[in-house]
């Protein structure tokens, strides 16, 4: 059976400051790991939002009697639907298109809804982040097959 002896480190090993090198490097890194989880978040929760401002608008444009209030209600809807999820685009744009209105009673047809939101991202700091992003949905919504257009 053989021995062996291990050495133990006297207590005023020569590692000292050896801690404050491992935050020098883990601190940036981690605290850029937590920036890219919220600029993730960001923009999952700012695709959700403007995904159901397309659908608002969709559906309130569905809905109206005429082609110039189905534009104006598809506007004022996705309006309040970002308003009310609290999104702040640096601009937005609704775009509907409202052909459907055009075709006879009895035919199908849809409206359709595209809303677009530039997200301000420059508040986070995140290197190779850029400063705004472009989210854009698109949403239909049939018409009343028999309703008079």
């Amino acid at each position: 059976m053989t021995r062996r002896f291990f050495r133990i480190r006297p207590q005023g090993a020569p590692d000292r400051g050896s801690e404050a090198l491992e935050a020098a490097i883990g601190v940036p890194a981690f605290l850029l790991f937590i920036a890219m989880i919220i600029a993730g978040g960001r923009l999952a929760i700012a695709d959700q939002s403007v995904q159901a401002a397309a659908a608002e608008a969709a559906r309130s444009a569905s809905i109206a009697r005429t082609q110039g209030q189905a534009h104006g209600s598809a506007v004022s809807g996705a309006t309040s639907s970002l308003a009310n999820q609290k999104l702040q685009c640096a601009s937005k744009s609704v775009s509907v298109d409202t052909s459907g209105f055009a075709s006879p009673v009895g035919t199908p047809a849809n409206v359709t809804a595209t809303v677009t939101c530039v997200v301000n991202l420059s508040d986070v700091a995140v290197p190779g982040l850029p400063g705004t992003r472009t989210i854009t949905a698109t949403m239909t919504s049939p018409l009343d097959t028999f309703r008079e257009r």
